[in-house]
């Protein structure tokens, strides 16, 4: 593990408090604080990061203090799973250029990787999920990504912004993005050249609308990622005050928790970014503790991936064989949770729900299921 001391501010957010005000059964009085210079991962779930970084943005460069802004809310809610071990390795310090705070966020998301930690990225600008995916291509990785953003930030820019980031992750060589998917896209805000980009890609997007229409539909959406980049603009104006840019129309707070714990049954999910929080618009610090609580929901999601049996593992799965068109396909039901899978042509499984197994039994053909089968083609 390399020495992480000269990427991060050696005033850590655990030298600004005091755990004696924190109740024995607030996260506070358990959550380790990874010091430079002594770093211990081996015992660390889930690793907190931050990095204020926001000279991608199109507003103010200033250096964000966002990440301690989450912090301060996360630390006061109380801990429900004492099992899972939760790490803070504190701050990036601010680069003299950009490019050299990102040179620093991706070689310790690439450390991290490398150890096999799952990693929350407290940013910053979303322009930094880059980092998140480079931590993947070093290992030559392919991967499953997911979005959840009201833009999709395809723009066509000379310079690298959080408008633009899409572009390199999805259309660089070589590319390690096997599937890509956009949830909570606007289309009155989204041009529809970019819809047909992702769809001769074989990408998936999913409409606001139909997102909220059927939240439970995006668990098997997301427990096949791995990487997952979050833009607090997703939010509608009336659950967000604090964000001067958002839409009338958006997801609510409970919808983002929702989301982020199906993030976190993921087994696959190592690499969560959380962006476009700006504290300085925050007087109530609401939005600090809507992340707070997002963060908390994927640890209770964390909580159901590690009890969660493989799809190879029969004995803890329900089997349905279910003939449509001229496939015989296995659809399997988790004992232990009820989420489903659908075996493929090449006797792999895939995420699926209840709906693509009750499509089957009607000897249709579950959309889901041709989608996969066109990436493997």
């Amino acid at each position: 593990m390399l020495d992480f001391d000269a990427f991060l501010s050696h005033l850590h957010f655990q030298d600004l408090i005091h755990p004696r005000d924190y109740d024995s059964l607030q996260l506070a009085r358990s959550i380790k604080a990874l010091r430079t210079g002594g770093i211990d991962l081996d015992a660390a779930d889930i690793i907190l990061l931050g990095c204020g970084e926001r000279r991608g943005g199109q507003g103010t460069d200033v250096y964000s203090d966002a990440p301690n802004a989450i912090r301060e809310a996360f630390y006061a809610l109380y801990n429900w799973y004492p099992n899972i071990q939760i790490a803070d390795l504190g701050n990036i310090v601010e680069g003299a250029a950009i490019t050299d705070t990102k040179a620093a966020l991706r070689i310790i998301l690439e450390e991290l990787h490398k150890a096999g930690k799952i990693v929350i990225l407290l940013g910053g600008t979303q322009d930094l999920t880059l980092q998140q995916y480079e931590a993947f291509k070093q290992p030559q990785e392919t991967i499953d990504a997911a979005v959840i953003d009201s833009l999709i930030d395809l723009e066509d820019e000379e310079a690298l912004s959080d408008r633009s980031f899409l572009m390199d992750m999805l259309t660089s060589h070589p590319n390690y993005i096997r599937n890509y998917s956009h949830i909570g896209f606007q289309s009155y805000y989204v041009n529809p050249r970019m819809l047909e980009t992702l769809d001769k890609l074989r990408f998936d997007f999913y409409r606001l609308g139909t997102v909220r229409g059927d939240m439970e539909e995006m668990e098997p959406v997301l427990r096949n990622c791995s990487l997952l980049s979050v833009d607090m603009n997703a939010l509608r104006r009336c659950d967000a005050p604090f964000l001067p840019d958002a839409s009338p129309n958006g997801f609510f707070g409970d919808e983002l928790c929702q989301l982020m714990r199906y993030a976190g049954m993921s087994k696959k999910m190592c690499s969560v970014g959380i962006y476009g929080y700006n504290p300085e618009d925050d007087e109530a610090r609401q939005g600090a503790k809507l992340i707070a609580q997002m963060l908390w929901y994927f640890i209770d999601g964390y909580r159901i991936r590690i009890s969660e049996a493989e799809p190879a593992q029969n004995d803890q799965f329900l089997v349905y064989n279910v003939p449509f068109a001229e496939y015989d396909t296995a659809f399997l039901k988790s004992r232990i949770t009820g989420r489903w899978w659908m075996q493929m042509p090449d006797q792999s499984y895939m995420p699926c729900s209840q709906k693509d197994y009750e499509t089957a039994a009607q000897q249709e053909i579950p959309e889901r299921w041709m989608r996969e089968q066109e990436r493997l083609l």
